[in-house]
């Protein structure tokens, strides 16, 4: 399980951008509420040090336990169905032994993992209609234990991760096409539906935000001050921004015109403290960091490689794309963090042990082929 690798052949070019990011979020974190970035800093010392240790084991052997790791998952947000803690109307947080995180956000890494293996054990059937039911059958359970936290965000980007990995798996084109030519206008139904006033589909507040970021004018006052304001935050940044920490009065931040700043509104912080300038870098860091994760999934030794790379490189740069559009007011607001920006220890130390295994990946291939 444990094998030897050659030093030359670690992927220092994607740790060096992991904690470039992270830094930088460390940083603004820091400036958004002082209070968080000392645990910020635990979960950047505790992912990195969990990130080198399974970069070092063959993914192939947990892989073997891919069952194990979907009950695992499944009780995991059995526990928040049941005995789950609630925060701002939301029951996504559970407390083990005294620590407490959130399911949801490690749910992303555990089925990239069991879908790795799985579709690779079935990949000459993949486009039978037993097996993609049985994937669909798999998927149900988890994604609707955490839509009922409620966290529809996090149900849409697993929805994502789940289709994405069943087209790098090698699903027909022409089921592909097939569905498309459903989900789409099921999809511009499924919208006409929940704006109507006596919709019960999505929660009264999920509809809110969908109606703001249509009409912004109408609830600048209310759902859509938030974004309005991020907007305004990032606009006043220019090109080099604020700086760090400021204590200008005119700063959105300073203000306190957008709450929980250090998780799903961070980019706003960025945009403001570091201007344009910080801001391209956090969206260069994030992108390389998704094209670094594709290249190594290009160089896999076997499809379930290939899965888990790409898995990862669609988790980091989907999430990337919808946070950053809604602090930019493209999209909804959706409640979903900017990876290794955003403050969440249950999300960074998700994302970099997700991050070991595509390191393990790629040393995997190097080792077979030179």
């Amino acid at each position: 399980m444990l094998k030897r690798y050659r030093v030359r052949d670690y992927d220092f070019k994607l740790i060096l951008m992991l904690i470039a990011v992270t830094v930088i979020g460390i940083m603004v974190i820091g400036s958004a509420n002082e209070s968080y970035q000392s645990k910020q800093i635990l979960g950047f010392v505790m992912g990195l040090f969990l990130m080198i240790v399974i970069s070092l084991f063959d993914y192939s052997a947990f892989l073997r336990f891919h069952w194990v790791i979907y009950v695992l998952n499944l009780l995991l947000l059995l526990l928040v169905e049941f005995f789950g803690e609630s925060t701002n109307n939301a029951q996504r947080w559970v407390s083990i032994a005294g620590i407490r995180f959130q399911p949801s956000e490690t749910a992303k890494i555990m089925l990239i993992l069991f879908y790795a293996q799985f579709i690779m054990k079935h990949k000459e059937s993949i486009s039978s209609f037993k097996t993609i039911l049985s994937m669909i059958v798999l998927l149900v359970p988890p994604l609707l234990l955490i839509y009922r936290q409620p966290d529809l965000s996090t149900s849409i980007m697993i929805g994502l991760l789940f289709c994405a990995l069943l087209f790098i798996g090698g699903l027909s084109y022409k089921i592909i096409f097939g569905v498309l030519v459903v989900v789409i206008p099921a999809a511009i139904i499924f919208l006409a539906i929940v704006l109507q006033p006596d919709q019960e589909l999505i929660k009264d507040y999920q509809q809110t935000r969908i109606l703001a970021w249509l009409n912004p004018e109408e609830y600048s006052t209310t759902q859509g001050y938030q974004q309005d304001n991020s907007k305004i935050a990032i606009g006043s940044g220019e090109l080099f921004g604020k700086g760090l920490n400021n204590n200008e009065i005119s700063s959105v931040k300073n203000g306190n015109f957008i709450s929980e700043p250090q998780t799903d509104f961070i980019f706003a912080i960025v945009g403001e403290e570091l201007g344009f300038f910080g801001g391209c870098i956090v969206i260069g860091l994030l992108l390389f960091i998704t094209l670094e994760c594709l290249l190594t999934a290009k160089m896999a030794k076997d499809l379930a490689g290939t899965l888990i790379a790409s898995g990862m490189a669609t988790l980091i740069g989907f999430q990337s794309f919808i946070n950053i559009s809604v602090a930019t007011g493209l999209l909804p607001n959706t409640g979903i963090p900017l990876p290794f920006v955003s403050y969440g220890l249950t999300s960074l130390l998700s994302l970099y042990i997700g991050v070991g295994f595509v390191l393990n990946v790629r040393l995997q291939r190097i080792r077979k082929y030179t």
